[in-house]
């Protein structure tokens, strides 16, 4: 049965992503691999949230984090939408470059703490709107908003199509976008979740595949979250297309090196560079799909 949305706001307003030792906490790894606990919403507890989420995607960044993938530039002084805020990391990155920011969550622990971020920033007067909203029934007109975009959020929606629908009406004609969404053709979904806990550990004999990756993605310390269901890339073209005049969808690999290592320990740093990469753009976790509204 596919969870409704009360359940799923109370899952993360209970067990947000902090980027913590264990997720939903406050206890984080600290620069010389201790451990460090801080007050939830205090600047510590930010600048830990941070630092774990930039080491994680150290490839996507330039001069600026995630600079490989977000054009700060091409929109300074427009309206960005960020759909599923969380903590409010990237929505402050987008402030801080510029941008007129509008942050969205279902959970209100998200819109608590990214408001709470925001004041520690010295942005809460710069005229940023941060509040709670359901992806699938935003409350904003047609054509508001000039880029939105997503990280890792709308794989826990139960209706991943009308979110992605509702995130292109609210975008001006030519605006751009950018979704990441987990990847079913994955090294760790096939690996970690359909062969090791699916067929090895036979939970798939009692666990739907949507009930299998529920279970053993984010929060899977804990028995999981409500709902969690990866795409193919081929799956993501068919779901932007209808929206998109430009679409690119492609693997962001940044998990693969981590992985492997834990299912190959120590044979990672005899692989070949250039294999590695190839790899990651392949069968890595996170799938990219940008571009711009027809």
């Amino acid at each position: 049965m596919i969870a409704g949305k009360l359940a799923i706001a109370d899952y993360w307003a209970a067990r947000p992503q902090t980027y913590a030792v264990e997720h939903g906490g406050a206890t984080f790894l600290g620069a010389d691999h201790e451990l460090v606990t801080v007050d939830p919403g205090s600047r510590e507890f930010f600048e830990h949230a941070d630092r774990t989420l930039l080491a994680w995607n150290r490839p996507l960044h330039d001069h600026d984090p995630f600079g490989r993938i977000f054009p700060y530039a091409r929109y300074r002084g427009k309206a960005v939408l960020e759909v599923g805020c969380g903590q409010g990391g990237m929505s402050q990155m987008w402030a801080e470059r510029g941008a007129r920011v509008t942050a969205v969550d279902l959970n209100p622990d998200a819109i608590a703490k990214t408001r709470r971020r925001f004041e520690l920033a010295g942005l809460a007067a710069a005229g940023h709107t941060i509040r709670q909203e359901d992806a699938s029934a935003l409350s904003f007109g047609d054509a508001s908003f000039n880029y939105a975009y997503s990280w890792g959020v709308l794989h826990h929606s139960p209706d991943l199509d009308r979110s992605v629908a509702e995130l292109a009406r609210v975008l001006k004609p030519g605006g751009g976008f950018g979704v990441m969404l987990y990847n079913r053709r994955s090294l760790l979904y096939g690996y970690q979740i359909a062969y090791l806990e699916g067929l090895v550990h036979a939970e798939r004999r009692f666990l739907s595949p949507l009930e299998l990756a529920s279970r053993y993605t984010d929060g899977d310390r804990e028995e999981g979250n409500p709902h969690t269901w990866p795409i193919t890339a081929r799956e993501a073209r068919r779901l932007f297309a209808r929206h998109a005049s430009r679409l690119e969808v492609r693997v962001l690999g940044t998990d693969i090196e981590p992985l492997l290592d834990q299912v190959m320990p120590g044979l990672v740093r005899r692989i070949p560079r250039l294999i590695l990469k190839a790899w990651a753009r392949r069968w890595g976790w996170s799938l990219w799909s940008s571009g711009e509204k027809r």
